[in-house]
């Protein structure tokens, strides 16, 4: 019986796939007909990025399409064959991974955002937390969980990691930590307090009036955080190219302010 159910398992998330993919294919009819720009973004991208894209159709009458998950999952579709005219990441590695399976155009690649990475509590809470070396995280949660997103594969869970190694405090904490799909699904237990405490970006804990920053992780805990953007080889949509030209241009800048994030701004390749 055991095993029996593995294989139904295993069988369920080979539909849930195929299914997936079918549904990207049916994006991609709809797009080549109605020229939609479609775009795979980072989940802590939402608020900023749906206000900048509503902009942007204004402004041009052209249609944008944007799918928001965490980046390693979206490299991963769009190395399925999933039809993104760009990919927007919360870290280099998951836009280096494509780079190397040459997946975007390299010419179009640039680091457009920054971010912080601050530890938030659900709104009213009274804890305090010094972010320093030596601090006994494990101690401070009890026998309460640690929000964070996967911390080998989403960007937001691998600053995480990184900065509470830096700290000293991984190896209390990681057995206590709830791993989430993505950053916003992290900042939701919090928020719906299943979670006391959880490590997010500072533009989540601006997009949830449900929650408040505890503390802010020193810059150098952790590798520094940044956004690339790139058209996809694969893309045939030429208005995907004046889209990315907006998102780097003055205008979309109040948007990305708005939430917190920070403007780089420079071309990223090789970096």
């Amino acid at each position: 019986m055991h095993s029996k159910g593995l294989s139904i398992g295993k069988f369920a998330k080979t539909l849930v796939f195929g299914l997936l993919l079918s549904g990207f294919a049916l994006v991609g009819g709809a797009s080549a007909q109605t020229r939609d720009v479609v775009v795979f973004a980072a989940a802590s991208l939402k608020n900023a990025l749906d206000d900048a894209g509503a902009a942007w159709m204004r402004e041009t009458g052209k249609r944008v399409t944007i799918s928001y998950a965490a980046s390693n999952a979206l490299a991963k579709q769009i190395e399925a064959g999933a039809p993104a005219d760009l990919f927007f990441s919360a870290d280099l590695d998951w836009m280096d991974y494509l780079a190397s399976k040459g997946l975007i155009r390299p010419e179009s690649r640039v680091s457009l955002l920054g971010n912080a990475l601050v530890l938030v509590a659900a709104k009213g809470s009274t804890m305090q937390v010094a972010l320093q070396p030596g601090i006994d995280f494990a101690a401070i949660l009890g026998s309460n969980r640690l929000a964070m997103g996967h911390v080998d594969a989403v960007p937001a869970g691998k600053y995480g990691k990184a900065a509470l190694q830096y700290l000293g405090a991984w190896a209390g904490v990681k057995d206590k930590v709830a791993q989430a799909d993505n950053v916003r699904a992290a900042l939701l237990l919090v928020s719906r307090g299943e979670a006391p405490l959880g490590i997010v970006y500072r533009t989540d804990a601006v997009s949830d009036p449900n929650v408040s920053i505890v503390a802010t992780f020193p810059e150098e805990s952790h590798p520094p955080i940044v956004y690339p953007v790139a058209l996809t080889k694969d893309s045939a949509n030429t208005d995907a190219a004046a889209f990315l030209a907006f998102l780097r241009s003055d205008k979309s800048r109040p948007f990305f302010d708005k939430q917190g994030f920070t403007f780089v701004g420079k071309a990223a390749s090789g970096s």
